[in-house]
């Protein structure tokens, strides 16, 4: 990875700041993308990386102008792309007979669209690198979770999108992969969106049995240098997606009860 240049969206926290902070220690040059650029500005000072290895871009992934801006500062700076890491993205809380359609329309706009945004401006660069590009997903692109339909909607359309973008360039030397880390603690279920469009502002999960940040980018940067198709991280995450395909009216009774446990979770009140 010396010298690749990568991208990296929803850089500035959780998974794609460790994903940042990983690539320069391993010697690449990374462009950051993210909507804070005070907190990117940050992160560059700690790691203490010289200006011409490191770009922070300040980028709303749900605007395609600023996706397209993302792709040529890249380019006037370093000339080519090897690797886009589609990691920005938003979740959501709330059952959908609840919920304000403006949420599912913002998560979206944001995790489908940003996809397909940074994508589509990077791929020429992409294909003449023979690169790769990654969608960071979940678990929730193999099966709907309860109380994130628009989160799942997201996902399962990146996985959709995502895949064909790999059959198309089959002949190509492009490399796609879809990563989904299962539950990781990063800041996502705090910033996630409630039935109004309001923050949440807590998180339903004990954070400190899960997996972290670092370990998830440490798996995706392997993933990538072995040019994977997809991986699921977790053993939960890995037993979901394999039960699903073979007992997918059991998973779905599996996958109430374990939802309708969350603290506050919206399924109590509806059943």
């Amino acid at each position: 990875m010396k010298d690749k240049i990568v991208i990296i969206t929803g850089a500035s926290s959780g998974i794609g700041k460790a994903l940042t902070e990983l690539y320069v220690e391993k010697g690449s040059k990374v462009v950051m993308a993210a909507r804070n650029l005070e907190k990117m500005n940050e992160i560059i000072k700690n790691l203490k990386v010289d200006n011409d290895r490191i770009l922070a871009v300040q980028t709303d992934v749900s605007k395609e102008i600023n996706c397209k801006n993302l792709i040529s500062k890249t380019i006037d700076k370093f000339g080519r792309i090897d690797i886009l890491i589609n990691n920005a993205g938003i979740s959501m809380r709330a059952l959908f007979e609840d919920l304000d359609i403006k949420v599912i329309q913002q998560v979206m706009d944001i995790n489908f669209w940003g996809t397909v945004y940074c994508t589509k401006y990077a791929l020429p660069y992409l294909l003449e690198s023979k690169g790769s590009v990654v969608g960071v997903s979940s678990v929730a692109g193999y099966k709907g979770l309860p109380g994130r339909t628009g989160y799942s909607a997201s996902k399962f359309a990146m996985h959709g999108f995502l895949e064909v973008v790999r059959i198309e360039n089959l002949k190509k030397g492009l490399h796609v992969l879809i990563a989904c880390p299962g539950f990781t603690s990063s800041n996502i279920r705090f910033t996630a969106l409630g039935k109004d469009g309001s923050l949440q502002g807590e998180t339903p999960l004990d954070e400190s049995k899960l997996m972290t940040s670092e370990e998830v980018s440490q798996h995706i940067y392997k993933a990538v240098i072995k040019r994977k198709r997809s991986i699921v991280l977790t053993t939960l995450g890995k037993s979901t997606v394999l039960l699903n395909k073979f007992f997918p009216a059991f998973m779905d009774k599996m996958v109430f009860n374990h939802f309708v446990k969350e603290p506050d979770s919206p399924l109590k009140s509806n059943n």
